[in-house]
């Protein structure tokens, strides 16, 4: 069915950088299959210079540009995002992220094969400053037994590349607030729902990122929110005891004894390859 229809959903914030935003944009626009619409969510007041990229976007017929008065946070901005996407199919994208031109073509292909598929997401490479300055990659399991076996352990899917159905999304209540683990916490309902999963393995988005990023994944809070995750899994069985004790262990190390220059250093060498 090559004239499949899908959506995508993209969240822009008050601090987004509107020459990255921009630049994400056309990521998207200039794909080998084209999105029928998009769904953009601003989260909350944004400054002039944004506000100029913006606005001609409320002028062209794919876009649907929706104004939250007040942020909202990740979670709800998903949530509004999604509500408003007409289509059945429907990818994620960030706001300062780069898609390979094939992307789209590549996952609405594993959808018309397959039509058992919920979700397809694919592989990530990570830069610094320029797009081709590529410091690392995050690679994940492909076929769904791998996927979901090493969902146990860690978050299985790139959120920023996913492309999944939005009835299923929708039948386990689609985005639901989780301090920094909305995505895991809907891989996870899917996982119990019956999904299928699946992942390419090309490299389908170009993230961009900084030091900050390692920030935000410690600290007391971060972890307490990641802690309440393994044990929804325990009390789910999605793991048992020994498990949940290990990656419970993990965390607390990582996320709050670990200072942020070591924090970065486990990322890249255990959660990262080079590229």
């Amino acid at each position: 069915m090559p004239d499949t229809k899908f959506s995508v959903s993209m969240c822009v914030y008050g601090k987004d950088n509107p020459e990255w935003f921009r630049t994400a944009v056309d990521s998207i626009l200039n794909q080998t299959r084209k999105p029928d619409e998009v769904v953009l969510v601003v989260d909350g007041p944004v400054p002039q210079e944004l506000d100029d990229v913006i606005n001609p976007f409320e002028q062209n017929s794919i876009f649907k540009v929706i104004r939250l008065p007040e942020n909202k946070g990740h979670g709800e901005a998903r949530r509004v995002g999604l509500n408003n996407c007409s289509n059945e199919l429907v990818a994620l994208m960030d706001a300062d992220d780069i898609s390979a031109e094939d992307r789209f073509e590549k996952q609405l292909a594993m959808f018309e094969s397959d039509s058992k598929l919920t979700i397809v997401g694919g592989n990530i490479t990570e830069f610094v400053g320029t797009p081709d300055n590529i410091v690392e990659a995050r690679v994940v399991k492909s076929d769904d037994a791998s996927i979901k076996e090493d969902m146990k352990k860690r978050c299985p899917m790139n959120q920023v590349t996913v492309m999944f159905k939005k009835s299923r999304v929708d039948s386990v209540g689609g985005y639901i607030d989780w301090y920094c683990e909305e995505d895991t916490y809907l891989w996870l309902r899917l996982f119990l729902d019956g999904a299928k999963f699946a992942n390419l393995p090309d490299y389908l988005v170009n993230v961009r990122i900084g030091k900050e990023m390692y920030q935000r994944r410690g600290g007391t809070k971060y972890f307490m929110s990641e802690a309440k995750l393994q044990k929804f899994m325990l009390d789910n069985k999605i793991i048992g005891l020994g498990r949940f004790a290990v990656n419970v262990g993990e965390r607390f190390v990582v996320q709050v004894l670990l200072p942020n220059k070591l924090r970065s250093w486990v990322f890249k060498n255990f959660a990262r390859k080079t590229v």
